[in-house]
């Protein structure tokens, strides 16, 4: 319940005025895309032909750490409790 009591009503605001100057950001940005778009259609056709090229670049995989060494501390906890194959 700390965690709760520390959201206060300017904590909400500050959040909500951020979230709102972002999308205004955003909005500008795509609106500056499309006059840039339209004044040099070459460029605007190259960025896009490179776009695609992201995608080229896998992303690799989260490492799970933790699981890796739980499966090696298996085997040995087993070993140690005598819970091993040989175990009548």
């Amino acid at each position: 319940m700390d965690m709760l009591s520390s959201i206060t009503l300017w904590s909400t605001l500050a959040q909500c005025l951020l979230m709102i100057v972002a999308a205004c950001l955003v909005i500008k940005t795509m609106f500056a895309m499309v006059k840039w778009g339209k004044k040099m259609p070459k460029g605007a056709f190259i960025l896009l032909a490179f776009l695609p090229l992201i995608s080229l670049f896998p992303i690799p995989p989260p490492v799970f750490k933790n699981v890796e060494k739980a499966k090696q501390e298996q085997p040995k906890k087993k070993a140690a409790d005598g819970d091993g194959p040989n175990k009548q």
